[in-house]
Formats: C-alpha cells, structure tokens, sequence
C-alpha cells in the first residue's frame, strides 16, 4: 500500500472518529479510545480513556503499524487500569489480530480489539474487587452470628470439654477432701466430751452420797436414813 492508500484509510478513519482523531504528521495520528464500562454502586468516576498512537511504515500494511499506547493529557488515574503498567499486556493483546490482517487495512480492527481488551480487562479486575468485598462481608457475617449461635460442637471440641470438666471435677474433689480431713483433725484436737457415769459406777466409786455443796444439808441426811431403813 502506498502513500495514497494508507491516505485513504486515514480519511476513512477520520470519518469514524471525527473527534477522536488528531494528526501528528502525514503518517501518524492518535485516536482517543473511552471505554464503555459499568461503575459499581455508588462510583461515579468517569469512563477511562486510552490514546492509541499509530505510525505508517513505508511498507504498511505488508507489516504492522507502529503503536504506542498513553494516557490523555491530564487525564485522573482510573482506579482499574492504569495505561503505565497495562501498555504491554494491551499491545500484546494487538498480535493476533495483526497478524490476520497483514495485507489490508487495520487500524479499525486494531482500535476495536484494543477498546475490548480494555474493557475485559477493567470486568476482570472489577470481578475480583467484587469477589473480595464478598468474601470480607461473609466472613464479618459469620462473625456475627457466632456471636449467636456460640461454637460450633464437633467430636474434637467436645473431647476438649469433657478433659477440662473432668480435670476440675477431680480438683473440687481433691479440695473437699483436704478441707473435710482438716476439719476432722481439728475436731479431734479439741476438748473430750464428758461421757455420764452410771448408778453402778458412781456407788463402786464411793460417790454416792456426795451432793454439791449448794444443796440443803438436812435433805441430804434425810436421803441416807431412808437408804438405811430400806435396806
């Protein structure tokens, strides 16, 4: 394709992206890309917008065009893509369709594979954010309700439980024990319990007769002489 020819697609191309399009030089132009992404709930940040970069080599199109890829003057970061880092991963995902359309005019094609590129790769990116809100919302969420529902019994757990009640049983065990033995020996300390002699046991010991001294003598008396009368 000569000269004339690689002028006629640029006219093409002018007539398609009449805003989008700037010249650089007979040979070069731009093309400003905006993607058409969905913005999650609440997001309002604006649609991103990539600026291929296209220059004809003489022979074009018997070999590929030269791109490059770039952000818009002033334009704010875009929190999924960032034309700095994606460029190769984009430009690379230019071969295959370069390499169908050697031979004819491409760079329609190449502006239509790269704005889908683009864009899957924005979804892809938004899919993964996604997919980790999720699993930090289930995870806050099972959280919550073990608050609820308490632990979860399996075997393991209840092998655990049943060690440590029985190991504390067998300590209140062993401090009744110790507390009921010191009881015990204090009671064994203390003073005797008088036992009460019998009848037989007081006269064999010559204690009968014997009153306290607080009692009336003469009643005392009178109870002999009735034991010696009887007897």
């Amino acid at each position: 394709m000569g000269v004339e020819e690689q002028k006629e697609e640029r006219e093409v191309l002018d007539s398609i992206f009449p805003e989008e399009i700037t010249d650089i030089s007979d040979s070069a132009y731009r093309i400003a890309i905006t993607l058409e992404v969905t913005n999650e709930h609440g997001d309002t940040t604006e649609p991103p917008t990539i600026v291929l970069s296209v220059s004809y080599p003489e022979t074009y199109p018997d070999v590929a065009p030269n791109l490059d890829l770039s952000n818009p003057p002033n334009a704010s970061k875009h929190p999924l893509l960032d034309v700095s880092e994606d460029k190769a991963q984009l430009l690379k995902s230019l071969d295959a369709t370069i390499e169908e359309n050697l031979g004819m005019a491409m760079v329609f094609t190449l502006v239509s594979t790269l704005k889908e590129a683009a864009e899957q790769l924005i979804i892809e990116r938004q899919g993964a954010l996604q997919a980790r809100k999720d699993q930090e919302a289930a995870k806050a969420a099972e959280e919550e309700n073990r608050k609820f529902h308490g632990t979860v019994v399996t075997r393991e757990r209840f092998l655990e439980w049943r060690e440590k009640f029985l190991a504390e049983m067998a300590e209140k065990e062993r401090k009744e024990k110790e507390e009921q033995e010191m009881e015990d020996k204090k009671k064994r300390g203390g003073k005797p319990e008088e036992k009460k002699m019998t009848g037989r046991q007081l006269w064999e010991g010559g204690l009968v007769g014997k009153v306290d001294e607080d009692e009336d003598g003469e009643d005392a008396i009178e109870g002999l002489e009735r034991l010696k009368v009887t007897a």
